[in-house]
């Protein structure tokens, strides 16, 4: 039988992991899947490892990897989805709002021929606020990236052995993966659900994290904007020139009776001003993406691995 690696990264998940590996058990034992869960745990100081080791010492096919410290919500799982040794793997967040169900839908479409199989949430447990804000990041980096992508999806689903071994070719030290699947140019599918409430723990995701996976989407997918500063470098340039060229005109022509004026003045300044502040901010999110490579650092540091 094939063997499915389900990689479930953990931070501070110690309401969750142990009822969460039980599920993967019961769904998998019922419809004969051979499987390997692979826990991957960013230091969690909540009781959260000590339940990974029991859930280790009790059954040798729950591995675990536990992290030096938090190296974060997006190098911690792609990480354990290059260590999978399964036929394919899928990738599962622990906190039940990917629920353990997919697991049998993403096996049989992969059963069925698909290389790669994304989960895309049709509904979501969010506030208005942030759905109204992912909305429109959504439909933002959908049409600025320089790849077709798909709204409403995290990377999570099912990934054939033959898809990470292409993964484990790419030395990205701070992968996209939603952005990153869709350049490798596979035929994706796609498996729809719920998004469920999240019913035990914390969720691990602030205003900050949010803008960081955003940004970091922007700026490893798309070069459009950089192309367009250009063009309204340009184009500011331009019209500076011509309201300058004027003002000097209009001064020769009544040169007592035209006043300059403080405020176009100081709207101007203003106003250019924060508009380079932007472009220059910008611009370093490029240039600190260029950084984080050239240091070449590991996706984690591993304090210790069980059961491998």
């Amino acid at each position: 039988m094939p063997l499915i690696s389900i990689v479930t990264p953990t931070f501070n998940e110690a309401n969750n992991i142990e009822k969460l590996s039980i599920k993967i058990k019961e769904i998998c034992d019922s419809n004969d899947i051979n499987y390997e869960q692979i826990i991957i745990d960013n230091n969690s100081d909540d009781g959260t490892i000590d339940i990974i080791k029991k859930l280790t010492s009790q059954h040798k096919n729950i591995k675990a990897i536990l992290n030096q410290s938090n190296f974060g919500h997006i190098k911690s799982p792609y990480y354990a989805l290059l260590q999978s040794q399964g036929d394919a793997t899928i990738t599962m967040q622990s906190d039940f709002q990917s629920p353990p169900e997919l697991i049998v839908e993403y096996y049989n479409k992969w059963i069925s021929g698909s290389k790669v199989i994304l989960g895309r949430r049709k509904k979501v447990s969010d506030s208005f606020f942030l759905k109204i804000i992912k909305s429109i990041y959504y439909n933002l980096i959908c049409k600025i990236s320089n790849h077709k992508m798909e709204k409403n999806i995290t990377g999570e689903g099912l990934y054939d052995k033959s898809v990470i071994s292409i993964l484990k070719k790419i030395n990205d030290p701070y992968p996209y993966m939603r952005g990153l699947v869709f350049e490798l140019g596979f035929k994706i599918d796609f498996v729809d659900f719920d998004q469920p409430p999240r019913q035990r723990g914390v969720s691990k995701n602030s205003l900050y994290t949010l803008f960081d996976i955003g940004l970091l989407g922007v700026v490893k997918h798309s070069n459009i904007l950089l192309r367009l500063m250009i063009l309204f470098g340009f184009f500011l340039g331009t019209m500076s020139l011509l309201v300058a060229t004027s003002f000097l005109i209009f001064k020769i022509l009544f040169w007592d009776s035209f006043q300059l004026g403080l405020a176009p003045i100081l709207i101007g300044f203003f106003g250019l001003t924060g508009i380079q502040i932007m472009i220059i901010g910008l611009i370093g999110e490029y240039i600190s993406t260029v950084l984080i490579y050239s240091k070449n650092l590991p996706l984690v540091i591993e304090k210790e691995r069980i059961n491998f």
